[in-house]
């Protein structure tokens, strides 16, 4: 059954988020047509289940997870970026991912990134505001911002934290290739890499029935101490936002987008 669902991806325009708890393990499903991108209503949606979870007793620990067998997140929804023509939508558009980061971050709970494949730009933040990471081989990274005249500004703090700065001058810079799994690694962006989605869901269930098993006292305190010196993103990743917001309003971008346009 569980094989069956996995082939299974959302056919919604806005596209889907699911909850479904056992055992002390919430996991989290966000899915979407186009290759689990997030509109901007499904990313209220994520930041809103976080904050939920937060404070729910029958939880100690969150999986999060996307639909399918390929992508894991091709970052915010190109649609909406592509339609963006005054500073406070740009803002509002950019600040989506800025949400559900610093939900994910001063979320009680541990939250442990199931990456099945590849994932991009606001994607990449995505994991990288995960506490534990377990990926496939297919779990190749790119932050390609710069070819359209902007930059990964909102999550770069998320990422840098993981995989230092130099790790993310690497990833932005050369914003045409692919990383593979490996190499995010190597940096502490994946925790462990595995052949197979067989073998990467095994895993994540040993290590997220271990995780619900220990001290829910003991485990949110160790989520405090992961995230220390972090509480100012509550206002860096929205100033990020607006120069991103900014930056989508220029004549660079705004001929690089064009040939996007529908």
């Amino acid at each position: 059954m569980k094989k069956q669902e996995k082939q299974m991806t959302t056919t919604r325009e806005n596209g889907s988020l699911y909850t479904h708890i056992e055992n002390k393990v919430a996991t989290l499903e966000f899915g979407h047509p186009a290759s689990n991108s997030f509109p901007s209503v499904l990313l209220e949606r994520l930041a809103n289940e976080f904050d939920k979870l937060s404070t729910n007793d029958e939880v100690s620990v969150i999986v999060l997870k996307s639909e399918g067998e390929r992508a894991f997140c091709a970052g915010a929804s190109f649609d909406e970026l592509v339609s963006i023509d005054n500073l406070e939508e740009g803002k509002a558009f950019f600040s989506g991912f800025a949400n559900v980061i610093n939900a994910m971050r001063r979320c009680s709970k541990l939250i442990v990134g199931r990456v099945q494949g590849k994932t991009v730009g606001g994607g990449v933040g995505l994991a990288a505001a995960c506490d534990y990471v377990l990926a496939t081989e297919q779990a190749s990274i790119k932050l390609s911002e710069f070819t359209i005249g902007i930059g990964p500004f909102v999550i770069a703090p998320a990422v840098e934290r993981k995989i230092s700065v130099s790790g993310l001058a690497e990833l932005t810079l050369d914003a045409t290739s692919w990383k593979n799994a490996y190499w995010a690694k190597e940096k502490g962006l994946y925790a462990r890499v595995f052949e197979t989605q067989n073998e990467l869901d095994k895993e994540v269930e040993i290590l997220s029935e271990k995780l619900a098993s220990y001290n829910p006292e003991a485990l949110a305190e160790m989520k405090k101490a992961l995230w220390k010196g972090t509480e100012h993103w509550e206002e860096l990743l929205i100033e990020r936002a607006e120069t991103s917001g900014k930056l989508v309003l220029s004549e660079f971008t705004k001929k690089a987008l064009e040939k996007f346009r529908k």
